[in-house]
Order: C-alpha cells, then structure tokens, then sequence
C-alpha cells in the first residue's frame, strides 16, 4: 500500500493508482484510484470530503477466519475495516465518511438461488460499513456483468464502466 499526497511532484494532473486485487490504496490528493476485474469481487470506495482523503479497497470473499492472519485486503470485512483505519490514520473522519459499491456479480453462479460469492461479499460489505456507521451514497452491484472502477480522488465522484453498459458516474 502506498499513499498518494502530491510529494511526487505532479502539481498539474494527479496521478492515477491501480489497485490490484485484495489490495487497496489511498490518497490524499486528488489522485485517481482504479481497479478492474470486478465479478464477484466488490470495489469499496471510501472518500471524506472534509479531509480530502480517499481510499479504495478491492475484496475478493466474504470474511476472514480467525486464524488466517494473511492479507486483510482479501475479505470483505477485514478488508474494508482496513481500509477505514487508513484513511484515519491519513486524517479522515469516520463521520463524515461515505461509501460507494460496485461489482458482486454472479457471473458463474449458474443456480440463480441467491447464495453466490458476489451477493455474500456484498452482503458483507453493507453490514462492515453499517456497523461503522458509513453510509453508502451510491452501488452498482449484482447482474451477471464484470465492471471496472475509478474513483475520483478530489470530488469522490465513482465511474463505474460495465462489460454490459456504458460508464455511469455515482
């Protein structure tokens, strides 16, 4: 993880950060956080507008074990409580933090009863951000359709770009 604030010396444009997945990043200027190859995965986008901090986490399972010790970023629960800690410790609140979801797809889930991979990663991701007391301000989620994300470190905007559709901005 590496955190973008503007020492790079890219004054003019900021600069643009893929976050590969069960990673995640942050920003504290204005750059442009990315991931792509959202199926069932879901792209957490945190922004406080206040502090002009972002974050951007892509989760790949629902929940961590007890005893996994790995890569926190990997699950939906650790990955986003992860993700808020950061951007904490970068000078955002928790309180006035909003949320934006995307992906959680079904794409290979061919018994449509409801209890794929993507529906439980989102599921989770809700109630991680719920029991923080996050709200989330805008989601793209489910369908049978991979999306790519770009999270728009100074505004918060999220471009979400579906294999199905055009982009659409949250």
């Amino acid at each position: 993880m590496k955190v973008y604030d503007g020492s790079e010396g890219q004054e003019s444009t900021p600069e643009r950060i893929k976050v590969g997945i069960a990673e995640y990043d942050v920003s504290t200027n204005g750059a442009t956080l990315s991931t792509s190859g959202l199926g069932s995965c879901i792209g957490v986008a945190l922004h406080d507008e206040e502090s002009s901090v972002s974050g951007l986490v892509h989760v790949m399972l629902p929940a961590a074990e007890e005893v996994d010790g790995g890569n926190p970023a990997k699950f939906a629960d650790t990955g986003v409580e992860t993700l808020v800690e950061e951007l904490e410790a970068h000078g955002a609140d928790r309180s006035t933090m909003e949320a934006k979801i995307a992906g959680g797809s079904d794409m290979l889930d061919f018994s449509k009863n409801g209890s794929g991979i993507g529906l439980r990663n989102a599921n989770v991701v809700e109630e991680t951000l719920s029991a923080l007391d996050i709200p989330i301000v805008g989601e793209d989620v489910g369908g049978d359709h991979g999306r790519s994300i770009k999270l728009e470190g100074d505004t918060g905007d999220l471009i979400v770009t579906s294999a199905n559709r055009e982009s659409k901005r949250l």
